[in-house]
């Protein structure tokens, strides 16, 4: 019998040295920024020790860098659930529920840590600025009024706005956006100079006239010897935008481009992206698009750095236009019938039609869940049926919903974007759920290559294009993000 015992105690403690060294692998691999694969083997130790909270922690925070906040979250709960002293785990916890814009939830974890360690300086700043967002989000809640809201148009006098004389930029030319105008704002940008807020307003002030009289899902028919480009997230990384534009031609009427949300956040130099964004789409309203993408709305930007960063290089006041604006960018784009466009992807319940899409009232923040969450949040998975999504919002939906929906839509595949792929895209679900990713090196960490897609009507088969980061200024990503996330991330 005692030897027995001694048996079943060597084995244990085999497995958990066998735990340890799959922990150090996975350490290892983090500090290489190789996350997928830290998250296999923190998964192999945990396989052999599910009762080790640091495995949960370590994993927690992979998944954070994979912008997995759901799965982040569940390990995060897991920690504590085995250990409720383990600090780190509320760390955790709380980073999970910043960037899913539960504050409250957030701030609950950093009242602990205060509580346990109350000489700790950072636990305490982190309780101050999360204390300070959720009181701004209750006095927001407390004065909004849908009927009495006035849009900050209302309160701009344009035409009143001088250009001083030493400012040597670019200028609408008697108000209108023209391709000189364009090339000269992009090389000004390039020099790291800052467009005038009177030439910045009135492109705003214009692209929301624009958008506000476009359906919520647009419909294009592509002629037989026409192209357009596709483009997935471009997350505020201007130089490789303008590399884009670099390899592939400038938009033009017979070059038009689909840009598939998340122009801005977490690169710093997300005003400049969007800018020119907005610039093309009034040069050529028919010829390119915007569809909107989970971070443009007001949590996102609130945590991951456009708000933050309009405030620096702006006012808030122009942020509040920002807002307004994205809140009129369309969901969902039909190529010739057949192929539909959407940030994020398919939905969480059978029967979702097109007619569903074009209904959509999308002049507003997103909601938790329905199909205008889905299209902006929702992710492909490899097996048949959906699960809870790893990012916390929406689901993930595999091959068996994708064949389901194009079949009663009568459509031939989805293109999407929404996640960084090694390759810049990946073609899944037997060919009929194809993603789109144009930020290489993502964050300047994840040494992914950036890919467009170009679709011709003569038989809208994807021809991939493939291209690699270039250099940019020492500006680091994140710059102008909420202080939490920059500690909580980065």
């Amino acid at each position: 019998m005692v030897r027995g015992s001694d048996n079943g105690s060597e084995k244990m403690a085999e497995g958990d040295n066998s735990a340890e060294l799959l922990k150090e692998k996975a350490n290892q691999y983090f500090k290489e920024k190789d996350y997928e694969n830290a998250i296999k083997y923190y998964s192999e130790a945990l396989e052999l020790n599910p009762t080790n909270a640091i495995y949960y922690s370590n994993r927690s925070l992979a998944y954070l860098r994979t912008e997995c906040y759901g799965y982040a979250l569940a390990d995060a709960t897991k920690a504590l659930e085995i250990d409720k002293n383990y600090i780190k785990g509320y760390y955790r916890r709380a980073t999970s529920n910043m960037a899913l814009g539960k504050f409250k939830a957030a701030l609950k974890d950093y009242e602990t840590v205060v509580r346990v360690r109350p000489n700790d300086k950072d636990a305490r700043m982190k309780y101050q600025e999360c204390n300070k967002i959720v009181k701004q989000k209750a006095f927001e809640r407390a004065i909004a009024s849908d009927e009495t809201k006035k849009s900050v148009v209302d309160s701009l006098d344009i035409e009143n706005m001088t250009i001083e004389d030493d400012y040597a930029g670019p200028k609408l030319e008697n108000g209108k956006v023209t391709l000189a105008f364009m090339k000269e704002m992009m090389d000004w940008f390039e020099d790291q100079k800052k467009l005038h807020r009177k030439c910045a307003y009135q492109i705003l002030v214009q692209v929301k006239e624009v958008l506000s009289k476009l359906p919520s899902l647009i419909e294009i028919a592509l002629k037989e010897t026409e192209k357009i480009t596709i483009c997935g997230d471009t997350h505020g990384q201007y130089y490789d935008l303008l590399n884009i534009f670099k390899l592939n031609g400038l938009p033009s009427e017979t070059n038009p481009y689909l840009f598939n949300g998340d122009f801005v956040d977490r690169g710093s130099f997300s005003l400049e992206v969007i800018l020119t964004l907005f610039g093309f789409k009034l040069l050529y309203p028919d010829n390119f698009h915007l569809l909107r993408g989970n971070h443009e709305t007001d949590n996102m930007n609130q945590m991951y750095g456009f708000e933050g960063e309009v405030k620096a290089k702006y006012t808030a006041q122009m942020f509040q236009l920002f807002s307004e604006v994205f809140q009129w960018l369309p969901l969902a784009q039909c190529i010739n019938n057949k192929v539909l466009v959407m940030h994020g992807g398919l939905f969480s319940e059978d029967g979702v039609t097109l007619e569903d899409l074009r209904k959509i009232e999308r002049n507003r923040q997103p909601p938790d869940s329905g199909p205008m969450c889905d299209l902006l949040w929702s992710d492909p998975q490899p097996q048949n049926g959906r699960s809870i999504s790893k990012r916390g919002v929406s689901c993930q939906f595999g091959p068996d919903v994708t064949e389901r929906f194009l079949n009663q839509n009568k459509l031939d595949f989805i293109v999407r974007s929404h996640e960084v792929k090694a390759e810049g895209y990946e073609v899944t679900h037997s060919g009929k759920c194809i993603t789109v990713f144009s930020a290489p090196n993502y964050c300047d960490q994840m040494g992914n290559k950036g890919a467009y897609i170009h679709l011709r009507g003569s038989d809208l088969k994807p021809e991939f294009h493939q291209f690699t980061a270039v250099p940019h200024p020492n500006v680091k990503p994140m710059a102008y993000a909420n202080t939490l996330m920059q500690m909580g991330l980065m």
